[in-house]
């Protein structure tokens, strides 16, 4: 029963700091200096109103089960943009991307 949302299969579920799930759009895995990053879209829903189109980027690492992986937050925002900018480089045909000030 855990396969309610097979036919959306580039969504994955994650847990806040809360403990609560919140789904995800698997938008990218970016390499850089030998690790691996994804990028992910928040799913809207009514009741979590974030800024619209706002990236989460979260660096992959291996855990004890080998066919897992987990994400962790990265706090070097030189590391975040780096990833950032790998992104909207491969993807600048397909999203317009808003420069902030």
């Amino acid at each position: 029963m855990d396969n309610e949302n097979e036919e959306l299969d580039n969504i994955i579920v994650l847990n806040d700091e809360d403990g609560k799930e919140v789904e995800f759009e698997f938008l990218d895995l970016v390499e850089l200096d030998g690790e691996e990053y994804v990028v992910l879209l928040p799913v809207e829903d009514e009741e979590n109103e974030e800024e619209e189109g706002e990236v989460v980027i979260l660096k992959v690492e291996d855990s004890e089960n080998e066919e897992e992986e987990s994400y962790v937050s990265v706090d070097d925002e030189e590391i975040l943009n780096q990833v950032f900018e790998i992104f909207k480089e491969k993807f600048k045909d397909e999203f317009n991307f808003v420069e902030e000030d």
